[in-house]
């Protein structure tokens, strides 16, 4: 299904091994950053030119969830959203490690062009659609990561609710939902495949 996307909310270390993994503590409150909508590329066996230059970009996969219709206070996530998807969350690593040194915002680090590639949204009639799967990256043909909904620290629930009342949430806003385990970087071509369960999303080439 299509879905024009308006605002890019994500959510950082939602997930306690991949906290550990990176040496950060785990929040006590979600994490929330954003990248722009220009970062959102169509995850569909393209081949996608990131950033040279400037040290180590690793791979991030995320569930993705899309807003279908505007948040009102005491708003279940069942309502509020109408689709789901799989998404890669690039970063440059080596440029965030030396943001988080001086205080500076992410966003040089994380909303680079191509940034933010989704595979297509299917739609989702419940929260519990998403807690009948996993979901899964290879990496030239070898899983690296592995998620599932239930190993998050915040439900998407707390999530949805969080950036309502702290930044707004409003139909064509989608959420990157955080990362599991397994983080890594990328080399020039690297082939990503994403994974539903056993059936595959979508696909990607670095060039």
């Amino acid at each position: 299904m299509s879905v024009e996307i308006r605002n890019v909310y994500c959510v950082g270390r939602n997930y306690k091994l991949h906290a550990e993994e990176l040496g950060n503590d785990v929040p006590a409150e979600p994490m929330i950053f954003m990248k722009p909508s220009h970062a959102v590329v169509p995850l569909d066996g393209a081949t996608l030119e990131l950033p040279q230059g400037k040290g180590d970009i690793h791979f991030e996969t995320e569930l993705v969830v899309s807003v279908g219709r505007n948040y009102e206070p005491g708003m279940s996530a069942d309502t509020c959203l109408n689709a789901f998807a799989l998404g890669i969350d690039f970063t440059l690593r080596d440029v965030q490690s030396a943001l988080k040194k001086k205080g500076h915002p992410w966003t040089a680090a994380k909303g680079f062009k191509s940034s933010a590639p989704v595979t297509p949204f299917l739609p989702l009639t419940s929260l519990d659609m998403l807690e009948q799967q996993d979901f899964t990256l290879l990496k030239n043909g070898h899983e690296v990561q592995r998620g599932h909904i239930r190993d998050m620290i915040f439900s998407i629930q707390h999530i949805v609710e969080f950036i309502a009342a702290h930044y707004g949430l409003g139909e064509g806003d989608i959420i990157f939902t955080g990362t599991p385990a397994g983080v890594g970087p990328i080399t020039s071509g690297d082939r990503f495949e994403l994974f539903w369960g056993n059936d595959c999303q979508g696909s990607c080439t670095i060039a």
